[in-house]
């Protein structure tokens, strides 16, 4: 389903195919990916068992435009934290509260490891809400990262990669941390179920005060609960449009848990930056 990022499988696409347009479906929140000459592969590795509870999947980008314009790639994000080995560049991403756009270029290889939201707050020790929109250089958080970096990148095939990776955050796993596994099956929730459009909702299924589900979701999740919610919502306005199925009428939009279908679109316009028309037109 699109937006929704529990896959059990990994998505291959081969290295040598043409760059994706319409690539929402890969569960990564690609609004857009302009097509021009050149190759791109995006796959996704699940974790080992040591990381099921904190990790939500590896990733990696490979893509060769030598010679051709660059890409632009244009994402509507999860709420996830991502430790992203690059050359030199190693970071780690806090949660993206508004769509943003890439620009590929040249040849080369990134790995990324998504957290499953909530997960990431012990290996941090601050609250995730402030690297929100921005990104810190991954040795501060950890401080062999470079190492790890030349490591993972020298490997010569994927499944090395991701070993590699994965050895290197096993080596680094946190204390347990009950709020962990709280604030993920609260996430979850949110993406599962379309009957969840307000605070209230969340309150009332885990028993939590809406202050006390406030402060998790500032320290832990790095968004507010009705954040989380409304981008959960337009992934599935988004999942009914890529379908084909009409997104009109009030009894939509108040599924969705707005008042009227002008609401709705309203907020889509916002946040996608355009409305659900212009969008299908620029698939």
């Amino acid at each position: 389903m699109i937006g929704k990022s529990r896959h059990p499988n990994t998505r291959q696409g081969g290295l040598d195919s043409p760059l994706d347009r319409g690539a929402f479906g890969q569960g990564c929140g690609v609004l857009n990916h302009s097509p021009s000459p050149g190759t791109y592969q995006h796959t996704r590795h699940a974790p080992p068992s040591e990381l099921i509870k904190w990790v939500e999947h590896f990733w990696l980008e490979r893509w060769d435009l030598r010679g051709r314009s660059g890409q632009t790639r244009e994402v509507l994000p999860h709420p996830s934290v991502h430790l992203v080995f690059a050359p030199g560049r190693s970071k780690i991403y806090g949660v993206q509260l508004r769509r943003f756009t890439r620009e590929l270029k040249g040849q080369e290889c990134i790995l990324g490891i998504k957290f499953r939201p909530g997960a990431f707050y012990p290996f941090f020790g601050k609250p995730v809400s402030t690297i929100a929109n921005s990104a810190v250089i991954a040795e501060h958080v950890f401080p062999d990262a470079a190492s790890a970096e030349q490591r993972v990148l020298a490997c010569v095939d994927d499944d090395a990669m991701v070993g590699a990776a994965a050895q290197f955050l096993i080596a680094h796993l946190p204390a347990s941390d009950p709020n962990v596994e709280i604030s993920c099956r609260i996430v979850e929730a949110i993406a599962n179920d379309c009957a969840v459009t307000r605070v209230e909702h969340l309150t009332a299924r885990f028993g939590l005060p809406e202050r006390k589900l406030q402060r998790l979701f500032h320290r832990y999740i790095g968004a507010s609960p009705s954040w989380v919610i409304k981008r959960y919502r337009v992934y599935d306005v988004l999942t009914q449009l890529d379908a084909g199925e009409p997104i009109t009428g009030a009894t939509f939009a108040q599924n969705m848990g707005y008042f009227d279908q002008a609401h709705l679109y309203n907020d889509f316009r916002k946040i996608i930056g355009c409305s659900p028309g212009q969008y299908l037109e620029a698939k």
